[in-house]
């Protein structure tokens, strides 16, 4: 069974850097479209970043030039660097990915930017 596990989450402060990794579980994530979303309290779950199965990324606006997403096959993991983080940052984060046709969600790492 494919299981993906987010880590590397916790408390920063304004204008620090987290990386967070969802590691895959049960099969290679090396050619599955990965993306990373998050959820803010009271907000709807928005995604953030995205690499697809060729490895081209795309980005929310909101954190185009300062997130970055890769992927370590080696490792069976995808990264989301953070760099300068702002207070609206702050929100569970999530990974999300697609194995033989079935969607699948981690459980969700913590993020709070604090001032």
């Amino acid at each position: 069974q494919v299981q993906l596990v987010e880590s590397g989450g916790g408390l920063v402060q304004a204008g620090g850097s987290l990386r967070l990794s969802c590691a895959a579980s049960g099969s290679t994530f090396s050619i599955n479209p990965v993306g990373w979303y998050r959820q803010a309290p009271g907000k709807q779950r928005e995604r953030v970043a995205f690499i697809s199965s060729g490895d081209s990324t795309n980005y929310a606006d909101s954190v185009k030039g300062r997130f970055t997403i890769s992927r370590d096959n080696a490792k069976n993991t995808v990264y989301l660097q953070m760099n300068s983080l702002k207070l609206e940052d702050t929100a569970v984060y999530y990974c999300w990915s697609i194995f033989t046709g079935r969607t699948y969600w981690g459980q969700g790492t913590q993020v709070t930017v604090s001032s």
